[in-house]
């Protein structure tokens, strides 16, 4: 089964996290199929949090893909972000 979860990079005590589409039973920081964003709440100042590509984690999910709890949370506040068209 595929799903959208967090990948920990980053130094001690700094954490950094990819958001991946993986094989469910690959580990957590391991190889994945697609880097569909990041988030890194250490971010300071003009650094960037969030980035998110929506469609392509729209796209994993209409194939079946499982979100995790987090990332959930995370793609609900990166779609209040975006200006509505």
């Amino acid at each position: 089964m595929v799903v959208i979860r967090l990948a920990r990079g980053g130094s001690k005590k700094r954490p950094f996290f990819n958001i991946v589409a993986a094989d469910s039973r690959n580990r957590r920081d391991g190889r994945f199929l697609e880097r569909v964003g990041f988030y890194n709440p250490m971010a300071s100042g003009q650094a960037e949090t969030l980035r998110l590509s929506l469609d392509r984690v729209e796209y994993w999910v209409n194939n079946g893909a499982q979100v995790s709890d987090t990332v959930t949370r995370l793609v609900r506040q990166a779609k209040a972000q975006v200006p509505a068209a």
